[in-house]
């Protein structure tokens, strides 16, 4: 587990004369550079990036450790400070992995076919028209998945749980009585939030992945909130200068790696015996 594959955060050198577009609102922008806050949704400028960038991803087969999934609206925020936090450690370890932000890609909703007839939820799933069918084949062939969420109304957010909906495919081998592809892979899950609910959107992110036989590593669930008696605009730097936010974030990161050293995917496989629904 030595070679490095760095994020795949898509980064794009600023020219002029480009068309710009908000992952968060979808707002088209035109000039040199992006707005400093964009005027529909208030976002950062990090939020944008050139409409010439934007293409459908594919995944190219090479195998890697970690995947890491930014579920936030706000790519570049608290959520992917976090998640920041977490590349450090897997980058100090020596562990290969790829990180995204869902804000930057097209995931649709789920298509429910399950509910027509069992085998009509298959794998590949029956939508090819977006981005997820490169990430079903990355959730496949990844070690470990951590997950960065924010807290929205003590939940998760809507994008990440179109995401999560979408493994519908992949959990469904199980109902099919074919083998399975993510039993004994573990996840790690990380939270920030300004106020309450970081917990319960913990554990409806972890219910999905244990449906698919991930093993949450110990203390694999990190998290942190500022508080309803601040202001939100105040909580980047709370999360920034919160030496709790550093510790716990990195010590989640590192209880993954160190559970991914111990192989247990390779140990377990064929031996667990499948009880989702």
């Amino acid at each position: 587990m030595s070679t490095i594959v760095f994020g795949e955060v898509k980064k794009s050198s600023i020219k002029p004369g480009k068309t710009w577009k908000c992952h968060v609102c979808g707002f088209i922008f035109k000039g040199d550079e992006p707005p400093a806050e964009c005027p529909q949704c208030a976002s950062t400028g990090k939020e944008y990036s050139m409409v010439s960038d934007l293409q459908k991803i594919r995944y190219d087969g090479e195998k890697f450790d970690v995947l890491l999934i930014n579920g936030s609206s706000h790519g570049s925020n608290n959520t992917g400070y976090m998640l920041d936090l977490v590349e450090e450690v897997l980058l100090e370890r020596g562990v290969r992995y790829r990180r995204y932000n869902l804000n930057e890609f097209h995931i649709n909703h789920c298509w429910c076919c399950y509910s027509m007839r069992d085998n009509a939820c298959r794998y590949p799933c029956r939508d090819q028209l977006d981005d997820m069918p490169a990430f079903h084949e990355m959730v496949i062939a990844s070690k470990a998945v951590i997950v960065g969420s924010p807290i929205n109304w003590n939940n998760m957010s809507a994008r990440l749980k179109d995401f999560l909906d979408r493994l519908n495919c992949i959990q469904n081998l199980y109902q099919l009585k074919k083998p399975g592809l993510t039993e004994g892979k573990i996840v790690g899950i990380t939270v920030s939030g300004h106020e309450d609910g970081a917990t319960k959107a913990a554990m409806d992110i972890y219910l999905y992945f244990q449906q698919m036989g991930y093993i949450l590593a110990p203390f694999g669930i990190s998290y942190r909130t500022h508080g309803a008696q601040y202001d939100t605009g105040t909580d980047t730097d709370y999360f920034l200068n919160d030496p709790l936010v550093t510790r716990k974030v990195k010590g989640m990161a590192n209880n993954v790696v160190e559970m991914l050293f111990l192989r247990i995917e390779e140990k377990v496989k064929g031996k667990l015996s499948p009880v989702a629904e």
